[in-house]
This record gives C-alpha cells, sequence and structure tokens, in this order.
C-alpha cells in the first residue's frame, strides 16, 4: 500500500498544521485539536474543558450565537466538538468547495469566541442536563470512566470527574473562561488538521489568510501528571440507583502510551485475546462456560486506545447476576491472566486479534472524519500524525511474548477495583 500523503507546516504564531491530500471523493475535514482535556482544569473547577468545548460553539466576535451552526449546515457539512484526557477536539466535514468557509469559522473562534455571561449560563445548564441524562438518571452512567479512576488515583487531574460537580460547573465565572482561554487556547498549543479534497498551494494560502494573523500567546506549560503505581489493591464500593445487576471494574496501569508505544499495543492486542468476540478468553470462560457473568469487556484506555498520554488505563468491566460475587468474578480472571503470563498465546490466536484490529483501524480511517481526528491526535500526543497511517502494521507486529509480558504485569496487588451495587431492592 502507498504511504499517503502528508504535510506539515507551523504559523509564525506557532499554529502546527497537517495536511493530508485526498482526491477520490469531492468532500474535505478539517479539525483543530487544542492541548487542554480533563486533566488540565483547575483544581476546584471539575468539568470546566468540557463547558469550555460548549461555549466554543456559542459565536464569536463577528459571528452571532448559531452561525457556525448555519455556515456548515448550509454547506452541507457535518460539524462537532469532543473533551478528552489531554486533548479537545473540534471539526468540520464539507464538501471540497467549502473549505474556506471551514477555516473561516474555526480561526474565527479560535480568535475570540464569544464569552459573555448569558452564554456561560444557558451552557452550564446544558451540561448539566447532559450530566443528568448521561450519568445520574441512567444504569451504570459513569461507568467506569468517573467512577474507576478516582480509586486508581490519588492526584486530582488523574483522579477528578471530567463531566464534572455541579457545585463547580455553577461556579465558573466569565474570569474562569477568559484565563482559560488567554491559557489553552493560544495557537501554540494547537494542530489544525486538513484532510481530504484540496489542492495543496491553495489551502497553505486559506490557511495563511485567516490563521495567520490570530495573535501568537505563549505555548503553556504542560506539567507531568505522572504518579506511583498502587502497591496494593485498591477498593471502592458504589451503589446505584438504577442498575438492575451488580457489576465491578478493575483498572490497571498501563505503560506510556507515547514513550512506551511497543508495550501499550501489547496491552491493546491483550484487551483483544480477553474480550474480543465469542471466541476470546473471558467470553468463553465467564459467559459460556461457568457462567459467571451476564457481560465482560477488557479495553485499552478508558476512552479508548490513543487518546491520552502517562498515565493510561487498562480495564475490565464486568456485569453479573447478584449471587455471583465480584470476588469470584476477580477470581477467574486472575486465573485467565495467569494463564496468559506463563503460556503466551498461539500464533494463530494472536493473528486473529491482531488482524481484527489492523482492519477495524484500516476501516476507521476510511471514513475522513476519523482520519482527519487521527491525524490531528497523533500529531498533537505523538509529534507523529503518519502513526495514524502506521500503528496498524505495529499492532499486527505484536508478538505472543510481549501479549504475555502485559498479562503479567496485570497483578492482584498493583490494581483498583471498584464494585457496583444496586440500590436496596432494586437487582432482579
Amino acid at each position: 500500500m502507498a504511504v499517503p500523503e502528508l504535510h506539515r507546516l507551523t504559523l509564525d504564531n506557532g499554529l502546527r498544521v497537517v495536511l493530508a491530500p485526498d482526491r477520490t471523493a469531492p468532500v474535505v475535514g478539517v479539525s483543530v485539536h487544542y492541548d487542554v482535556g480533563f486533566r488540565s482544569e483547575p483544581e476546584g473547577r471539575t468539568g470546566f474543558a468540557h463547558l469550555f468545548e460548549h461555549l466554543m460553539f456559542q459565536g464569536s466576535e463577528s459571528l452571532e450565537k448559531l452561525a457556525h451552526f448555519r455556515h456548515i449546515q448550509g454547506s452541507g457539512g457535518t460539524f462537532n466538538g469532543s473533551t478528552h484526557p489531554d486533548y479537545t477536539d473540534y471539526f468540520e466535514v464539507l464538501p471540497s468547495a467549502a473549505l474556506e468557509r471551514a477555516l473561516f469559522l474555526e480561526a474565527d473562534r479560535m480568535r475570540a469566541p464569544k464569552l459573555t455571561q448569558e452564554n456561560l449560563a444557558n451552557q452550564i445548564d446544558v451540561v448539566k442536563e447532559e450530566i443528568r441524562l448521561n450519568v445520574l438518571n441512567r444504569p451504570y452512567g459513569g461507568f467506569p470512566w468517573i467512577l474507576l479512576p478516582p480509586v486508581l488515583y490519588s492526584t486530582f487531574p488523574n483522579a477528578h470527574n471530567g463531566y464534572g460537580d455541579f457545585t463547580d460547573l455553577e461556579q465558573a465565572t466569565l474570569d474562569d473562561c477568559a484565563a482559560f482561554f488567554d491559557t489553552f487556547y493560544a495557537p501554540a498549543n494547537a494542530v489544525l488538521t486538513v484532510a481530504g479534497d484540496f489542492e495543496l498551494d491553495r489551502a497553505r494560502d486559506l490557511i495563511d489568510k485567516h490563521f495567520g494573523d490570530v495573535p501568537a500567546r505563549p505555548k503553556p506549560h504542560r506539567p507531568s501528571f505522572a504518579e506511583p503505581r498502587p502497591t496494593s489493591e485498591l477498593r471502592d464500593i458504589h451503589t446505584d440507583p438504577h442498575a438492575p445487576l451488580p457489576a465491578l471494574a478493575v483498572g490497571y496501569r498501563m505503560p506510556d502510551p507515547v514513550n512506551e508505544l511497543d508495550g501499550y499495543l501489547a496491552h491493546l492486542v491483550l484487551s483483544g485475546v480477553l474480550s474480543d468476540g465469542d471466541g476470546s478468553r473471558l467470553q468463553q470462560r465467564l459467559v459460556h462456560r461457568e457462567p459467571l457473568v451476564t457481560d465482560i469487556n477488557a479495553g485499552a484506555g478508558l476512552f479508548g486506545p490513543f487518546e491520552a498520554r502517562d498515565p493510561d488505563t487498562f480495564s475490565v468491566t464486568a456485569v453479573h447476576a447478584p449471587d455471583v460475587s465480584a470476588d469470584r468474578v476477580l477470581g477467574a480472571l486472575d486465573e485467565e491472566l495467569e494463564a496468559l503470563a506463563s503460556t503466551p498465546p498461539g500464533e494463530q490466536e494472536l493473528a486473529k486479534i491482531t488482524a481484527r484490529w489492523s482492519a477495524n483501524l484500516h476501516s476507521e480511517h476510511d471514513r475522513l472524519v476519523s482520519r482527519t481526528l487521527a491525524l490531528g491526535a497523533f500529531e498533537l500526543l505523538y509529534g507523529d500524525p503518519a502513526l495514524a497511517y502506521g500503528v496498524a502494521d505495529r499492532i499486527a507486529a505484536v508478538r505472543p511474548e510481549q501479549v504475555a509480558e502485559a498479562a503479567k504485569g496485570l497483578r492482584p496487588d498493583s490494581r483498583a477495583v471498584l464494585v457496583v451495587k444496586p440500590q436496596e431492592g432494586q437487582a432482579q
């Protein structure tokens, strides 16, 4: 397969740019990744990074509220944004003739979003409603991404609720918003990606036209969020008023996703060996043979892979019947991990998992929006957008011994266990 065309440049104001031309379809994707996520938000302002993502859609100094929506949809395009542990992204996918429109809109809000008391109050209410819908009034809401980190981690950046506490959200001020924007939304703290059907020279000219005069500000210092691994098993219990059945989440620390990429990828493959499909180890034992659980999953990263720097989390989640104890499920999990640690998976088992990972990644990057976002994220986190294309081959090269080594590191004496119990009288 030919290596896709990639170009990188940096504007005078520090904005990094990734250009990935592909003339196979008359559409273009534009994304902007800012190097700020849940882990960078100020203590006492939980949920602020996500709240600010909402504010970025509320107009700018030159465009009224909802104008961004109208311009993109009026061009036949789609748009969205999302907040992650270590970055926030915004994107549009439009007909290629509308490229300049997308670039203008992103540059416009990078320059000066409309931060007003009315917009802030309105979006606080929107975020609170989102939390009610997705967390507070839903079975297993926030499980495990909100509930597990405070058991596994001890520092505010790694342990706090990135969706936000209502009190913290309600106390957010316009001064907080201005300080957050000035600090983290500088061009030097962002990556602009353009992928799809465009002419390279014209794209460069348009980017310089719209982003070149965005005022430069210093790139903020990003502190290390490292903290020691647990030296014993950590446990907590959460009562869920809506859960029909008990559940548990097990969290382990993973190798550094950036500086220990091969070890990280071995954990991705391990997650597939454990729970990907009916033939996987945990599915076979805990769902089909014994059966102890109604659902079980293993995953690298609480939001998926390649979304965070170090530290990152390997998790196993299970939903089980009331007459099955959490310790029984944990015992079976430990036995399967020990078996993998002592006897690496066979070539055929491993090939099935790596082929599925590779196929899924290639399929995902066939979608322009996914490819655009992946290029921006890999540039931001790894300084190498080409990894978006090469990581499938890196996964395919993972060896059985590496998977065994990954399993060996998932120890009972260095993990967090969150037990979810239905409210009294709720279990069925």
